[in-house]
Parts: structure tokens; C-alpha cells; sequence
């Protein structure tokens, strides 16, 4: 049962999420389907689709790789990282035509054969920092700031 979980997983971000074919997550997750997110949470397929949405409209050529994925019974946990360019707005911050890249983790959890649970987390800080909300990354060549 759980090397279906792990293809499940993987169709969810290759035929869902990299598409944007939101009319299959009726089918795929469970009503009671709670998404635990960086910026909260989120309930139900509408709120998967809501989420989509939004990263898709902020960073219209989203591309999601899974990196490594684990099989655990009924949770799936996997390492992914996300490319993009921030062409829409984002946690209000006007596009800047940036490319981005980051990495995170993520687990589901399913129960008969539907998405319940999952919880994400990712590099927000170094998301923002790419878009240029906050200074760039110190690189390890400059000295350190005096205290």
C-alpha cells in the first residue's frame, strides 16, 4: 500500500500541481485534508487549490523537483526544491522579475488512498532574500559585521 502512496505523491506534483489541474483534487484529497504551510494552514481541496493558485500566480513557470523521496506506510516524506521567477505579487511584495530557487521538506500523510495531512517547510527566509526583501546572503570571502 505505501509504494502507492509514494506514486501518489509524485502525481500529485506532476499532473496537479506542475499542470494546475485542480479539478482532480476532489478525487485526491479528503475533505477533512489539512495543508500546514509556512504562511498556515489551509483545509480541504479548496484550500490545496487556493495555495496552487497562488504560488502559480507569483511565480507563473513554478517548477517543482522532487529531490529524494521516502516511503513511511502511510506518510510520504520527500525533499524538493522550487524554481520560478517572482512575476506576481507574493506575501505583498510587488513582482521583481527575479529567479529564485529554494529548497524544502515535505511530508503527507494519506488514508485510503486520499491526501489527509501535510506539512511543508522551506527556505522562506532565503525566498525573501532572493527577492531582494532583505540584504543578500553574506558570502563566506566577507568579513563578518563588528558587534
Amino acid at each position: 500500500m505505501s509504494s502507492e502512496n509514494v506514486e501518489r505523491v509524485r502525481a500529485f506534483f506532476e499532473e496537479i500541481h506542475a499542470l494546475n489541474n485542480s479539478r482532480l483534487l476532489q478525487q485526491t484529497h479528503a475533505p477533512a485534508h489539512v495543508s500546514h504551510l509556512p504562511g498556515g494552514d489551509h483545509y480541504g481541496p479548496e484550500g490545496v487549490r487556493i495555495d496552487i493558485a497562488g504560488f502559480l500566480e507569483a511565480f507563473p513557470d513554478l517548477h517543482i523537483v522532487l529531490e529524494e523521496i521516502y516511503d513511511a506506510g502511510e506518510a510520504v516524506a520527500y525533499r524538493f526544491r522550487a524554481t520560478g521567477t517572482h512575476l506576481g505579487a507574493f506575501l505583498g511584495f510587488a513582482p521583481t522579475g527575479r529567479a529564485v530557487q529554494i529548497d524544502g521538506l515535505g511530508i503527507d500523510r494519506l488514508e485510503n488512498g486520499k491526501f489527509i495531512e501535510r506539512w511543508v517547510q522551506f527556505d522562506s527566509f532565503g525566498l525573501l532574500q532572493q527577492l531582494g526583501v532583505f540584504g543578500a546572503p553574506r558570502q563566506e570571502s566577507e568579513p563578518r559585521p563588528q558587534r
